[in-house]
Order: structure tokens, then C-alpha cells, then sequence
């Protein structure tokens, strides 16, 4: 039986491929575009002569390089909700090794969330145990916890995505989930009670809060329509916080008001040219290294929490 015209001329290629490997043969260097401004590249350069950007190594080429294997549209949103649920196994798994027990709800131990780096007041203060006002951003208590501030970050995230870059959005995400967390600890001082939080809602009150600088800085019927919906769901926010307990209202406020404030002294729009485009990758790549050395942090506490 033939194989189809397709699969048998991927397999010829491939074939072609590895004899010229085994063979010793050097494939043809062919342009490039450059993974910063999209300008064609020489075969024989090694940076582009219109923005100057490595060809070989770089923060746009790294970018470029791992393109394939980050989900597309919206990636941030997409990998922020993968993080959230991952985390989220990981505390059940934990909750149900320290306690052989699981309730319906998926309710995680508070012990686990306090190794697992919830806002703490006094080990902020005290402990200096700075990570604790960037992971819990990632952190859940319990189903209900996880399926609200995920319905509420697919539905408002991709348009924000959208408007701003994928680059800036993370890094509003990260500034207004850490601002929020320093307004509910800079709270539980002047109130003189010691608290303790974790959850997405501060940084998803800033995406909120950059839809509300948005939408008052253009006219129209349309985006008067937005800023009304926007404040309703505001308000029964903060209403809900008010009546059910638990709920931290202060990194509510804090994460509302960071968004708007970067949302007026941030462009509505994605990047439009090289130094705006390279702005934006340092900002992400800033608030990835937070991340990062947030969590790297949380895990060295945690190990040691447990020996």
C-alpha cells in the first residue's frame, strides 16, 4: 500500500536530514528575522543592523526560541491559570498527607498554606519573609476559592492581554497581586490584628482597576457602558467581602487601585515600536525573576519547615 504524497515527503526529508548528519554535511545558513523588530537578518550576521538585537542570544530571541511551546492566544492568562490549579494539587496532595483526610470542598490545611507562603503579617514583619506577598498570589483555599477568581480572570484577562501585550500584562498582574498584599498587611498594622490571606482576587482587581482607567480615559456610549458594568461588579466585590467573612477586602482595594494607577500612566495599547518592545520584555522579565525567586524562596522555607 502507497503511503500518502504527504507523509512520504516528510519522510524524505527527514532521511535527507540524518544522512547529511551521518554524512558530516553542513546545512546552508539561510536570513533570519530578527525576533525584536522583524527585520531580515544576513545569514552571516549575528545582529540586526536595524535594532541591534543578538541573533543568538537574547531576551526577544530566547522569547522567539520558546514561542512554540507556550500556549497561544493569551499565554499569561493561560499559564497563570495552569500555575493557580497546579499549586492548588499540590496543596490538596499536602492537606491530605498531613491530615489523611479530603473534604468535599477541597479545603486546603492551614498549616499548608502557611508553609506554602500565605501573606502572613507577622512573618513579613518580623521574618522579613518578603516572598510571601508574591506567591500567595498563586495560592487557593479551596474549590469554590479557585473556580471564582478563574472565571473571573478568563473572562476579563485575554481582553487586557490583548490591549496592553502579553509582556506588560504579566507585569501588571505581578505589581498590582504584590501592591494589594502590601496594602492588607500595611491594614492588619494600623488595625493592630495580625492577618493572614492568599488568592488571585488582588492582582484580578488590578486587571479591573486598568479596565477602569481604560474606559474613563475614552468617550463614547461603549466604553461609558464598560465603566458602569465594570463598577457594578466592584461593588459586589467589595459587598460580598463585607458580609462573608474571610475575605480581604484591603488587598482588594490595594490591587483595584494599583491597576488604575498603571493604567493611567501606562499607554493603552500594545508596544509600538523597538524601545517600547524591549521596555516591556524587561518589565515581564523583571516580574518573572520576582516569581521565580519568590517560589525558589517559599520551597528552600518550606524544606526546611519540615526536617
Amino acid at each position: 500500500m502507497p503511503l500518502p504524497p504527504q507523509l512520504r515527503w516528510k519522510l524524505d526529508r527527514w532521511k535527507s536530514r540524518v544522512g547529511g548528519i551521518l554524512r558530516g554535511e553542513e546545512r546552508p545558513k539561510r536570513p533570519r528575522l530578527c525576533p525584536l523588530c522583524g527585520q531580515l537578518v544576513g545569514a552571516e550576521q549575528n545582529r540586526c543592523a536595524a535594532c541591534g538585537t543578538s541573533m543568538t542570544f537574547s531576551l526577544a530571541a530566547a522569547s522567539r526560541g520558546l514561542a512554540g511551546l507556550v500556549p497561544q492566544p493569551h499565554p499569561v492568562t493561560k499559564i497563570v491559570t495552569g500555575l493557580n490549579f497546579f499549586l492548588f494539587l499540590v496543596c490538596m496532595a499536602a492537606t491530605y498527607s498531613a491530615t489523611e483526610h479530603l473534604s468535599m470542598m477541597g479545603s486546603i490545611s492551614n498549616q499548608v498554606l502557611y508553609r506554602m507562603g500565605a501573606r502572613n503579617t507577622l512573618a513579613l514583619l518580623l521574618g522579613h519573609q518578603w516572598w510571601r506577598l508574591v506567591v500567595p498570589i498563586f495560592l487557593h483555599a479551596n474549590l469554590l476559592h479557585i473556580g471564582l477568581n478563574t472565571w473571573v480572570l478568563v473572562d476579563i484577562g485575554p481582553a487586557v492581554e490583548e490591549l496592553y501585550g502579553s509582556a506588560r500584562y504579566l507585569f501588571f498582574y505581578v505589581v498590582s497581586g504584590v501592591l494589594g498584599y502590601v496594602f492588607s498587611t500595611g491594614w492588619d498594622v494600623v488595625r493592630g490584628v495580625p492577618g493572614e490571606s492568599i488568592g488571585a482576587s488582588g492582582a484580578i482587581m488590578g486587571l479591573i482597576g486598568l479596565q477602569l482607567a481604560v474606559s474613563s480615559q475614552r468617550g463614547g456610549p461603549y466604553f461609558q457602558m464598560i465603566r458602569t458594568q465594570l463598577i457594578k461588579w466592584v461593588v459586589i466585590i467589595f459587598a460580598i467581602g463585607f458580609f462573608w467573612g474571610g475575605i480581604d477586602n484591603a488587598a482588594h482595594l490595594g490591587g483595584l487601585v494599583a491597576g488604575y494607577l498603571l493604567g493611567r500612566m501606562a499607554a493603552d495599547r500594545e508596544p509600538a515600536d523597538m524601545v517600547e518592545r524591549r521596555r516591556a520584555n524587561l518589565l515581564a522579565l523583571a516580574a518573572l525573576v520576582v516569581v521565580v525567586g519568590s517560589f525558589a524562596a517559599m520551597i528552600l522555607h518550606y524544606s526546611k519547615s519540615i526536617t
